[in-house]
């Protein structure tokens, strides 16, 4: 992530058997990098711009920070782990810098609290907007960024209640709740493998936010449906668990289409799936039929998954808010055009940011005479929490 890769394609060839080990290392590591970049500014007696020897002491800091194993054994692996990077120093200043800390964590710690930006560990920008978004919540917002995400599952309906795959999870040894709908939290993430009847399209692994856009677009059996930006497919998947429908699922990348091809599979559904960009008047032009129910899950900064996707804070820019808010503006008036009469649209984004949501649907319906605001989730923002992700809905409906 240093040079710029995301943390999926950085972590994409680590073996199985080390998977869940490397990723929570590299997870931790990269969700407080703030605090871990500032203490090494303060450690580090010159410059050492080797980002692998760097990538290796943020690392190390993160175990030791974490207190989940002894402090002794995250000094000797990381002074091992760069002996194959680099000859030379390079051993005696990982071991420098790390007893360095050990000697003086408690007053760096406390220095580190003092900064916004270390306590926080979001860029500058980030906690600035969030401030003027939300004045009464905003450190409440920025803390549940930073948690561990819970593992949320949604029961297709078609084949058990939520009550009904409870006992399955209970006889299996895996304690979890209903939180509501379909909606089932384990106690505890597990591989998938463990989850009874999953790869018989028994149940999906969702978020409880991610599970509102389904029920909220209202399709019922028989309709017209445009899944639009539908890669990866849980929402697709959600849609067709609900109600039988003609429903075209669009991707701009056309290799993501495969993984929602391999959730519908799996779930034993069909749709028809098309690579193609929703905001290009000359792609939709094929249709020429309207649709009774368009999902939108318009592309976005992602700032409301971001303990999922850590990584997103420091690729993404404030530039880019402009960028995806123009690109949001395009794909809603292009599919507006798409969408029949009485028919309805479900904007979404899994954004926290004014910019991204409530102001982009603000401005489309000072645009459009013939859209009004059905409804909004939660007023619209739903903000993360210890129970979901941070999601916008506006469901807009078409006047005849």
């Amino acid at each position: 992530m240093l040079a710029g890769h995301s943390l999926t394609d950085a972590l994409a060839g680590v073996p199985a058997a080390s998977r869940a080990a490397v990723m929570d290392l590299g997870y931790g590591t990269v969700r407080f990098l703030a605090r871990y970049r500032w203490l090494l500014a303060r450690l580090l007696s010159r410059a050492d711009t080797d980002p692998r020897i760097v990538g290796v002491m943020l690392a190390a800091l993160h175990a030791l920070a974490s207190g989940r194993r002894e402090e002794h054994t995250v000094v000797d692996q990381a002074v091992d782990a760069v002996a194959g990077i680099r000859r030379g120093s390079a051993k005696g200043l990982v071991n420098a810098v790390l007893r360095a800390y050990l000697r003086g964590r408690e007053a760096l710690d406390a220095e580190a609290s003092g900064d916004e930006v270390c306590r926080y560990c979001y860029p500058a920008w980030w906690i600035a907007r969030l401030k003027r978004a939300y004045p009464e919540v905003w450190r409440e917002v920025l803390d549940a960024g930073n948690e561990h995400p819970p593992m949320t599952l949604r029961v297709n309906r078609r084949h058990a209640t939520a009550g009904e795959y409870l006992a399955k999870l209970e006889a299996a040894g895996l304690p979890a709740r209903a939180i509501g709908g379909a909606a089932i939290m384990l106690d505890k993430p597990v591989q998938v493998e463990r989850l009874p009847g999953f790869f018989e399209g028994r149940v999906s692994v969702q978020d409880l936010g991610a599970q509102f856009a389904s029920p909220m677009l209202d399709a019922r059996d028989g309709m017209r449906v445009l899944d639009a930006c539908a890669a990866p497919g849980g929402k697709t998947g959600h849609l067709l668990e609900l109600a039988d429908l003609d429903l075209t699922a669009v991707d701009a990348d056309e290799s993501r289409l495969t993984r929602v091809r391999q959730n519908l599979s799996r779930l034993g559904l069909s749709a028809k799936l098309i690579g193609g960009d929703c905001g290009d008047p000359q792609f939709l032009s094929r249709w020429q039929d309207g649709f009774d129910r368009i999902l939108l899950d318009a592309p976005c900064s992602a700032s409301g998954v971001v303990r999922r996707h850590p990584d997103a804070k420091w690729l993404r820019r404030e530039s880019d808010l402009g960028q995806f808010a123009a690109a949001q503006t395009r794909i809603l008036a292009a599919l507006w055009q798409l969408l029949g009469r009485d028919g309805k649209l479900l904007y979404a984004t899994c954004s926290v940011f004014p910019e991204e949501n409530a102001e982009r649907i603000t401005a489309f319906l000072d645009t459009h005479r013939d859209a009004r605001l059905i409804r909004q989730s939660n007023d619209g923002q739903l903000l993360p929490n210890r129970d979901h992700d941070g999601f916008y809905y506006a469901l807009l409906g078409k006047e005849c």
